[in-house]
């Protein structure tokens, strides 16, 4: 097995453990939950095909689904994301990156990765959300949930980037 594959196992566990034991407990006002899994989806290389991307983000959701009981939503809205992340990727990687980019702050710069994530996240929120209600009665509790857990959920995943990937040399400047 290649070290990759094994990486990206051990963040699957990881993620999936922080968000079944921790953050599915989170419901700030009620409405606003964070989940985090996308953070698996965020986090491809540029280099992977569109067939893994697509495998990890199903095979993330459909486990998440297990332990949560959703019922094919985060199935759903991972692999939707993880469609268009080699997309959104290559619109705001610079022209002269490497093929193998890894998407953080230090690659893409803080604001196109602060947009990256954000977009990825209210997608996988707002199908989540609306697979959800599955109906538009409720219209404006679903956009709060929508809106407040793709925050949370960015925010969340900018402190694990910040934590995970320290930059570089910053250790020299205290």
């Amino acid at each position: 097995m290649n070290s990759i594959f094994l990486s990206r196992l051990l963040r699957l566990i990881l993620l999936l453990l922080f968000q079944v034991m921790v953050f599915n407990h989170i419901h700030l006002f009620g409405y606003i939950t964070p989940l985090v899994i996308g953070y698996m989806v965020v986090c491809m290389h540029r280099n992977t095909s569109r067939t893994e991307i697509l495998i990890w983000g199903f095979v993330i959701g459909l486990i998440f689904d297990m332990f949560s009981n959703t019922a094919g939503m985060a199935a759903g809205s991972c692999t939707l994301i993880a469609m268009i992340q080699p997309v959104l990727l290559n619109m705001l990687a610079p022209r002269d990156s490497a093929d193998d980019l890894t998407p953080s702050f230090h690659t893409l710069g803080f604001w196109n990765y602060i947009f990256y994530v954000l977009l990825l996240m209210l997608v996988l929120h707002g199908l989540f959300y609306l697979l959800d209600a599955f109906t538009l009665a409720n219209f404006l509790l679903t956009l709060i949930s929508i809106i407040g857990s793709t925050v949370l959920s960015t925010l969340i995943i900018v402190i694990m980037e910040f934590l995970i990937r320290p930059r570089k040399g910053a250790m020299y400047h205290m």
